[in-house]
């Protein structure tokens, strides 16, 4: 059982009920969860499923889904009453890149998880034995590890900041280089995807603005100086001082501070992100 989506007060939930029609009854549905062993509810908070009174529930409506391993669901929209929640109110920009995942402006990172790269072998292996049962369950594997990860990274940041801004890097441009497992391994869009769904939940602000120059930019004279990293050729220059006012700076961090200035400039004015 896990917790699909919270929109508006309704909780989506899917249930593996191992079924292949849908003609089950109120009464058999019930006694489905109440067989379930935990879910999360509207507060998050890990409770026992069957401490609820069913009967009080109200059912929405319901659908029946199947995964890429061939399990299959019944997925039930039922009402429950939203809890409040609110970040901290901290600020913050993040740089989307591929050496670091995402890099902070307060100097945090999250780290390459390579679920693709990990598992690559054994998935040629299984594609090459023709064993499809194997693929799909390293396809699956591959997908929840890089999902896990970047829930508890958006987690951590969404509870701690009120206002997220983040770079416009593209996925599916990027995509077109010869880099393109490394970047669609990343997970860029599924994290900005839930960056955005979770800041709306805790009524915060998440913008993404125009990156452009920001790895040249010092983000403390707001300058373009001749020693800053340009092009294809300053790729590999991880740290850099600034000609004009002499601050030393990590490239990561200098482009999510200068990211989070950018998000500053475009609420100062009202102008949307792009």
């Amino acid at each position: 059982m896990k917790l699909q989506k919270m929109l508006l007060g309704f909780t989506t939930l899917a249930l593996s009920l191992n079924v292949f029609a849908a003609d089950l009854t109120r009464v058999e549905i019930e006694q489905k969860l109440k067989n379930a062993d935990k879910t999360h509810v509207a507060d998050l908070r890990r409770k026992d499923f069957r401490t609820l009174d069913l009967s009080k529930l109200d059912f929405r409506s319901g659908c029946f889904s199947q995964d890429s391993r061939g399990r299959w669901y019944f997925n039930i929209v039922i009402q429950l009453e939203s809890v409040a929640r609110q970040a901290e109110g901290g600020q913050i920009g993040i740089d989307l890149g591929l050496k670091t995942t995402a890099t902070c402006s307060n100097g945090d990172s999250f780290a390459r998880q390579n679920c693709y790269r990990n598992l690559e072998l054994k998935l040629g292996k299984a594609q090459r034995a023709k064993n499809k049962k194997r693929v799909k369950a390293i396809h699956a594997k591959i997908k929840n590890t890089r999902k896990d990860a970047i829930h508890k990274f958006t987690n951590k940041i969404v509870r701690e900041n009120s206002l997220i801004i983040v770079g416009n890097v593209s996925s599916r441009k990027l995509a077109k280089s010869g880099l393109a497992k490394s970047i669609l391994d990343a997970g860029w869009f599924m994290l900005k995807t839930q960056l955005e769904y979770k800041s709306i939940a805790t009524q915060g602000v998440f913008i993404e603005v125009n990156e452009s120059y920001t790895a040249q930019t010092c983000s403390c004279c707001g300058l373009i100086s001749a020693n800053s990293p340009k092009g294809r050729a300053g790729l590999g220059i991880r740290e850099w001082t600034c000609a004009e006012c002499g601050t030393t700076h990590d490239r990561d961090v200098n482009v999510a501070k200068n990211i989070l200035a950018l998000g500053h400039e475009r609420l100062a004015v009202g102008i949307p992100a792009v």
